[in-house]
């Protein structure tokens, strides 16, 4: 809002900036309040003969109480600004007793007039046009009243009785409706609001002291009939009536406030920026009744957004440049609003020009601008974590450096994939490797080896048909799965399209190139495998295709097909499987390895996974990786779960005769909980080792969400009602990690080795860790960092808040019968604040 220069005419008078409705309205009740003055000295008066003050005397008197009464005011803040509430009652009564009431227009519209151009000139600094406004309307409202008073009885000198009394007080209801309706009609054009609001306000506001007004103004008539020296008794108890309106005003608008206050700042909690600030400039002109309010907030990139809103209600927003540090005027507060050291933004509240804001408001707008920080501040948070959840989530799934699909999203949407084909549908999966790639790296250099291996997926990602499937598995490998493989009657036809596929691939990739410089041609070997989608799952695939790869770069060519009469190691794998069944029969071959993980900030121990190894009689040491898959592809899944929970039961057990109470960790196949039977099987190896349900904690993997079937939920449901303990394996290399928690209700979180291994190194490794940790405190879940190697990789995950970690750098995994000493001595050395561990120098 602008105002003109100081020596404007129209701005002295209060014209600019007022609507034209309002001049209207002012220019109609002047015209009234005059012609309503003039009319009434125009009457005929009948004072007694022996009068001893005479008419001019008594119309002085009517002026000066009218004006006294204008002075002991009461305000209270409204959508127009400062509301007054006055004597004006008890005066109008006692002008009655004492004035002819025909003079009551022309006292009032003098007297009121005097009192508020005093005011305005000690204290408001209204314009002389809301001066005249005030000023008739109180002179048209006494016209009204004077007139529903005398039309039921003659007020003037007579002696107060029921009838005169009722006649009175008729015009003081009279007097009141028409101050509070024309005010409330002021404020409707002035702001363009609703007059019920406002009207009402004032209604309340002056209630009560309506009702003491038109008690005093009887008891004044009544001592003035009695003997006036009872006046001087008066003033004490008129003192202390207006400071009991006055607490009673100040304690119901105080109230009101504390409740438009906590309303508003519950407003706030909003998790995005634009409902924020929407929140806080609707709740800022309620709160405040406020002209105007602007909230700008400041983004991280450095730009700056204005929200707007007004008195009618309109809200806008726009892009805008930092905030002015302008110097407020009276009628405006402006508080920076930060969090710690941080800019959030500003917050700007316009009050109305009659009303200026009191020490109380200042304060207010401080508390609100507080909230309001910390409000903008956690949206912004909100939304940064959004993006880096996306981010981390897009990650997950695709390849930094071409934006295919990685390995692990390969490997999950094709089993998807697969799936939802017919059991007998054939479809063909191709790998590509491209030939002499580690000459171009070695000769031209990394970059150029990215920028070709860029240069093959977007030539492949031309080539992909709609329903196909392409990824990037790692270095130079590119894989491309073929759903839609012609069905014929003829059993070769699959075969022979996706080898035509595949040479077409080849050819399309061997068009010459510019790489770094250097003019060459891509050439590749494909291997090519084509099975029904119901036999086999894509990692089966992917191993048979790598087989054909080999025989095609081995044989000279570019494509070549799987022949599964050369694959050594589908029949070494059932060999293996078959020497498996005789490894569960005896008590000296499946061993269990078991890692403790411990406390980052006591050392103390939090648990223990076991891991199983094979000690092969001809094989020697087998690792998990070489022997699991089969296994869980195999119909001995049930027999090697249950050995492997016997074994890790019953070392718990022996923990817990030692009085260790340390939970044990047993990693559960996605196809074990196909199971119905699993939850009774564990609860029976539980009560046999009579270990608590608690102290077993059952690991799977983000592989189980992708399944629909009810037994999978069914079959943890069960768990968890035992009270047996759920973690999530590898977290974060999934590509539904989040929506995983969604479905699942767990306990731990383990983040996977390779996120923690790169934190040094890679920022979104770095940003994995962190969220998933903060997203573990959020949901009140343990976080267990797995393949911690470092000093400063325990470092780091302690400053992120992670509680619990497991790694080379404290413990390798052991055999059963060392892990029980250890645990003992964890226990008995932990201290209260850091545990040095052995990697940090600790004997």
């Amino acid at each position: 809002m602008t105002s003109g220069p100081a020596d404007d005419p129209f701005d002295r008078l209060g014209v600019r900036g007022t609507p034209g409705r309002l001049l209207v309205l002012t220019a109609a009740v002047t015209l009234t309040a005059v012609a309503a003055a003039v009319v009434g000295l125009t009457l005929p008066v009948r004072l007694p003969a022996d009068d001893p003050l005479g008419g001019p005397a008594r119309f002085g008197i009517a002026v000066a109480v009218l004006a006294l009464a204008q002075f002991a005011r009461l305000r209270f803040r409204s959508p127009a600004g400062m509301v007054s509430i006055t004597w004006g009652e008890a005066a109008l009564i006692v002008c009655l007793y004492l004035t002819p009431a025909g003079w009551l227009p022309s006292a009032t519209l003098l007297g009121a007039g005097l009192a508020w151009t005093i005011l305005s000139l000690h204290n408001d600094r209204r314009p002389a046009l809301e001066i005249v406004r005030i000023a008739a309307s109180l002179a048209a409202a006494s016209a009204l009243a004077v007139s529903v008073t005398t039309a039921l009885g003659r007020p003037l000198l007579s002696a107060p009785t029921p009838m005169l009394a009722l006649a009175v007080i008729a015009g003081s209801v009279t007097y009141l409706l028409v101050t509070a309706w024309l005010g409330g009609v002021t404020v409707g054009l002035r702001h363009g609001l609703p007059i019920g609001p406002p009207l009402l306000a004032a209604l309340r506001g002056k209630l009560l002291m309506f009702v003491g007004n038109v008690a005093v103004g009887l008891v004044v008539v009544a001592l003035l009939e009695l003997d006036p020296r009872w006046l001087l008794l008066l003033p004490p108890l008129l003192w202390l009536l207006q400071q009991t309106y006055r607490y009673r005003l100040r304690s119901d608008q105080e109230r009101r406030t504390w409740r438009a206050f906590a309303e508003a700042t519950a407003a706030l909690n909003q998790l995005d920026e634009r409902g924020v600030a929407s929140a806080a400039v609707t709740g800022a002109l309620t709160l405040f009744n406020a002209e105007l309010v602007d909230v700008d907030v400041a983004r991280p990139d450095g730009r700056w957004h204005r929200y707007r809103g007004d008195a009618g209600g309109q809200l806008v927003d726009r892009e805008t440049g930092p905030p002015e540090q302008s110097e407020q005027d009276e009628h405006e507060l402006s508080r920076a609003l930060s969090v710690g050291a941080a800019p959030v933004g500003r917050l700007r509240v316009r009050f109305p020009r009659s009303a200026p804001p009191t020490a109380r408001e200042r304060d207010a707008v401080a508390a609100f601008g507080d909230a309001l920080a910390a409000a903008l501040h956690d949206a912004a948070t909100h939304h940064e974590l959004r993006l880096v959840t996306a981010r981390s989530s897009y990650d997950a799934v695709h390849d930094p450096l071409t934006g295919l699909a990685n390995r692990a999203a390969m490997l999950s949407r094709g089993d998807q994939s697969l799936r939802q084909l017919s059991h007998d549908h054939p479809v063909a999966l191709l790998l590509l490797d491209i030939n002499q790639f580690k000459e171009v790296n070695d000769t031209l250099g990394h970059a150029a080896g990215d920028q070709l291996l860029r240069l093959t997926a977007n030539r492949l990602n031309a080539l992909v048909r709609t329903g196909d499937l392409l990824g990037r598995l790692g270095g130079d490998e590119f894989a491309l799965l073929l759903t839609a493989v012609p069905v014929l009657g003829d059993r070769a036809a699959p075969m022979a399209h996706a080898l035509r596929q595949a040479r077409e691939i080849a050819e399309r990739l061997a068009a010459p190139t510019e790489v770094a410089g250097v003019r060459m041609s891509i050439e590749v070997s494909v291997g090519v495998v084509v099975a029904a989608a119901g036999t086999a799952d894509l990692t089966e695939l992917l191993r048979r295709a790598d087989i054909a790869m080999y025989q095609a770069k081995e044989g000279g060519g570019n494509v070549a097909a799987y022949d599964g009469a050369r694959d050594a190691a589908s029949t070494d794998q059932l060999a293996l499987l078959a020497e498996l069944r005789e490894a569960l029969t005896v008590d000296d071959q499946l061993v269990l390895a078991l890692q403790p993980a411990v406390d980052l900030a006591t050392g103390a121990p939090t648990g223990v996974e076991a891991l199983i190894r094979w000690q092969h009689p001809r094989r020697g040491w087998l690792n998990p990786a070489d022997f699991i898959r089969p296994v869980e592809n195999s119909e001995q899944l049930g027999t090697f779960t249950r050995y492997v929970l016997n074994k890790a039961l019953s070392v718990a057990a022996g923990w817990a005769r030692e009085g260790l109470d340390v939970p044990i960790s047993v990693n559960l196949s996605a196809r074990s909980l196909l199971d119905p039977r699993l939850p009774v099987e564990i609860a029976d190896a539980l009560r046999r080792h009579q270990v608590p349900p608690h102290r077993l904690v059952l690991e799977i993997t983000e592989t189980v969400v992708m399944s629909e079937l009810e037994v999978i939920d069914e079959v943890l449901a069960t768990l968890r009602s035992m009270g047996v303990q759920l973690a999530v394996d590898d977290f974060g290399t999934g590509f539904s990690s989040l929506t995983f928690l969604t479905r699942i209700a767990v306990d731990e979180l383990k983040v996977d080795r390779s996120f923690v291994i790169r934190m040094a190194d890679s920022p979104e490794a770095a940003a994995i860790v962190r969220t998933t940790v903060g997203l573990a405190h959020e949901l009140g879940l343990r976080v267990v960092a797995e393949g911690v190697e470092t000093a400063e990789q325990r470092m780091a995950l302690a400053e992120l808040g992670c509680t619990s970690a497991q790694g080379y750098h404290f413990f390798k995994p052991m055999p059963a019968d060392k892990i029980g000493a250890v645990l003992g001595s964890l226990r008995d050395s932990a201290e209260s604040n850091v545990f040095r561990l052995r990697a940090d120098g600790a004997s």
